[in-house]
């Protein structure tokens, strides 16, 4: 499995401990099974210093999930932008 990507976030507590989370995607490469072309798989784990949970998704599963993504971000940078306008008036 290759890894793609890696998203690395340290955080304080209340205490003022830091801690470590870290966002994965990983890939494994479509292949042919029994003489058939199966699609990849693509893993989207999420790991914190006591435990890691994953997802595979399938090629259409994550292009639903990144077009997804894709619309909120442009849409939270547009409010952001909306509000520095707003700011300078």
């Amino acid at each position: 499995m290759a890894i793609e990507d890696e998203i690395i976030h340290w955080w304080k507590d209340e205490k003022g401990e830091q801690h470590r989370n870290a966002m994965r995607i990983e890939r494994e490469n479509a292949q042919e099974v029994n003489g058939f072309p199966r699609d990849g798989v693509i893993v989207f784990r999420i790991m914190n210093s006591a435990s890691q949970q994953s997802i595979r998704l399938s090629p259409d599963e994550a292009l639903r999930i990144s077009t997804q993504l894709l619309a909120v971000a442009k849409e939270l940078l547009n409010q952001k932008r909306k509000l520095w306008n707003e700011h300078e008036d």
